[in-house]
């Protein structure tokens, strides 16, 4: 039997999607959706304002250490930016109910497992239509 996608845990077949200890036969699925997670801006934002005005006043008064204390605040504020991750979600829709399936930081990985899912349920149906039917 050839898996279709296996990668970091999570598993397309022909007949499931297995991810995260939860197992979502194919037939079950309704839809599903990618929730593409956002980053916080706030914080990283308001750290390094509050360390450009620090500096600002620093300078201004002649203060070394002031003007130290902002520039490490405008730094801090930017590695706050950088390092923060963006949660991205892989919701499965089961008789009407949506569930998340997956997370993950990789975007693009969730879009693989997406397509996966589609392709395999794709050709799980082309493969029914071609049975004969049984009497």
């Amino acid at each position: 039997m050839e898996l279709p996608f296996n990668e970091a845990g999570v598993s397309v077949t022909r007949t499931a999607l297995s991810a995260a200890g939860q197992v979502f036969p194919l037939r079950d699925i309704d839809d599903l959706r990618v929730v593409a997670g956002r980053r916080n801006r706030g914080l990283p934002i308001a750290l390094s304002l509050i360390g450009v005005a620090i500096a600002a006043v620093g300078g201004a008064y002649g203060s070394g250490a002031g003007l130290g204390c902002g520039v490490m605040m405008v730094v801090v504020g930017w590695l706050a930016w950088i390092w923060q991750d963006a949660k991205h979600q892989l919701f499965v829709v089961t008789g009407g109910e949506s569930r998340e399936a997956v997370w993950s930081n990789d975007l693009a990985f969730l879009e693989r497992v997406e397509q996966a899912v589609r392709a395999a349920k794709a050709a799980s149906a082309e493969a029914s239509a071609a049975r004969p039917a049984v009497q």
